[in-house]
């Protein structure tokens, strides 16, 4: 049998983590996780000592809670003190061991007396996936005798899971983009198993307005599609009879709070004006789309803040609008397309889908949405997904 190699948590930290003092306001504190879509942040006191850890469990475990003004209060009063670390040459067996005896997802890395990084356990099952998987092909072959019934079971799971997929596919969906003349689509949906938690949908509340919605529920398979279902469903109860992105947002989230178990659902939701072009829209912690600017070959974030949707209970999601114009291309996309790595480790990343945007957003909608996902393959060099993916590009022409 190979002989597994043992990573240790030097390896798998995320260093130089999100550091705050006693003092910030948790509204920073969830701006910077939501921005920089993490889940926990390091309290340190003036020395630069540990002082504490805050993370997305502290939030949910008080902010039901909470009074009014919560947001304005200092982390150091929600944060949880004096929280177990780990040194950094141990093995990650060694801090999931501790993560499961204490019954906490997040360690502070402590080198020296100082904060180094913090590892994760999300962390940890990434970095070990490869070590696992070949564990399972050494068993693999140790069972091979007992494989026929196996197969047969496993044939038809995967014959329902198939089945499941094209319900699922046809239930989230839209059978086929809107047919408004001024406007030509690039649609790419593919999500990592047969079921998903990416999807996309449009609403017409009247006959001016159309409304663009993508999103995506947390993890992918079974558990994710069944979020996404649920987030369907209220997203089609919520946008038929209002033209306001963050009444929707706000309405879907209620509908959300205890539904989802720990798991959370990512949403942008944009409403065009046909007779303005003006784009109002709202976010959810998901990914800035991009706009393609024909006048000036410019690349442009549709950049708005508001947490993730079944995490905060009333939460408000502000608007934010943009004058478009004729020949502007559109890019919505799900963090499965920017996340995408290579066999080195690197990430595609946001950059890279802006500059490939750049060099190609003259390009019709369909064959624009080709050039971005050949762009991401060939930075893969092979390398194969690891989350759902889908990307949207929606072309604006000057006919109405």
């Amino acid at each position: 049998m190979t002989q597994r190699t043992t990573l240790t948590v030097r390896q798998v930290m995320q260093p130089a983590p999100l550091v705050v003092q006693p003092s910030c306001p948790l509204r920073d504190v969830i701006e910077q996780m939501n921005r920089l879509r993490v889940g926990a942040v390091i309290v340190v006191n003036g020395g630069n000592a540990l002082a504490g850890i805050f993370t997305e469990r502290d939030l949910l475990r008080r902010v039901a809670d909470a009074d009014t003004d919560w947001r304005d209060r200092p982390v150091s009063e929600w944060m949880s003190p004096r929280p177990h670390t780990i040194a950094p040459d141990v093995s990650s067996e060694e801090a999931i061991a501790v993560m499961d005896r204490c019954h906490v997802r997040h360690l502070p890395v402590i080198e020296s007396g100082r904060v180094i990084g913090v590892v994760s356990a999300r962390m940890l099952m990434s970095r070990r996936a490869d070590d696992l998987n070949r564990l399972v092909e050494e068993r693999t072959r140790d069972l091979r005798r007992a494989m026929d019934e196996v197969m047969g079971r496993d044939a038809e799971l995967r014959y329902n899971l198939r089945a499941a997929g094209r319900l699922q596919t046809r239930m989230l969906l839209p059978k086929a983009p809107p047919e408004w003349p001024e406007l030509r689509w690039g649609i790419h949906y593919a999500p990592l198993d047969h079921l998903g938690g990416d999807y996309y949908d449009v609403a017409r509340p009247d006959p001016d307005h159309l409304g663009f919605l993508i999103a995506d529920a947390s993890g992918h398979s079974i558990a994710a599609a069944m979020v996404a279902i649920m987030s369907r469903t209220a997203f089609a109860d919520a946008s038929g009879s209002t033209t306001a992105p963050g009444a929707v947002l706000a309405e879907m989230n209620a509908r959300l709070q205890g539904l989802a178990d720990d798991r959370f659902v990512t949403a942008f939701y944009g409403v065009l004006d046909r007779r303005t072009r003006v784009l109002t829209y709202a976010n959810a912690g998901h990914p800035y789309p991009y706009r393609f600017v024909a006048r000036t070959g410019e690349v442009q974030e549709f950049s708005a803040q508001g947490f993730m949707l079944g995490i905060i209970p009333e939460e408000q999601y502000r608007e934010k609008t943009v004058q478009l114009e004729p020949g502007d291309r559109l890019c919505f996309f799900t963090d499965g397309l920017v996340e995408a790595r290579n066999g080195l480790g690197e990430g595609y990343g946001t950059d890279r889908l802006r500059q490939s945007l750049l060099e190609h957003g003259r390009t019709a909608a369909e064959p624009l949405a080709e050039r971005l996902l050949s762009d991401q393959r060939t930075f893969r060099e092979g390398h194969p997904l690891s989350d759902d993916m889908t990307l949207v590009v929606c072309e604006l022409s000057g006919n109405a």
